[in-house]
């Protein structure tokens, strides 16, 4: 499985504690800082992270400019999408996330569309999915 270098699209999520969904998401998901930015207080006011060949970003759900972008823990829990990561080995990498913490609402199974995924929950209700199908490579 090669990834792709980059893709067009870069999902973005707000967090209440944005320092603390940065740590989370490397140990529980093995994301890695491409660019960190701090404010004066040293707090991140956006980070870049990455994972193979994709990339999020995350930054604080205090903007003023984003008073309705809220992380779910904040928003009633509601969730309307979820971030889907390629991963070479789905069953390691959920047992990382489930080490660190990560809340697990479905654990790792084959599903139609081809090989394992799961699903985890961050500590602020964002959901995210990691699997072994990719898109990129599967016939349409």
């Amino acid at each position: 499985m090669t990834p792709p270098r980059s893709s067009s699209v870069v999902p973005c999520s707000r967090y209440a504690g944005p320092d603390a969904a940065l740590d989370f998401l490397r140990r529980a998901f093995g994301f890695a800082e491409h660019f960190v930015a701090r404010d004066g207080e040293s707090r991140v006011a956006h980070a870049q992270l990455v994972l193979g060949g994709g990339m999020v970003m995350i930054g604080p759900a205090a903007d003023p400019a984003l008073h309705d972008w809220q992380p779910p823990r904040y928003a009633g829990g509601v969730v309307t999408g979820c971030t889907y990561v390629l991963v070479a080995d789905a069953d390691a990498h959920h047992a990382r996330a489930a080490a660190a913490g990560a809340a697990v609402p479905e654990t790792p199974a084959d599903r139609p569309c081809g090989g394992p995924d799961y699903i985890a929950r961050d500590p602020e209700g964002t959901l995210w999915s990691f699997g072994t199908y990719d898109p990129w490579a599967a016939e349409p």
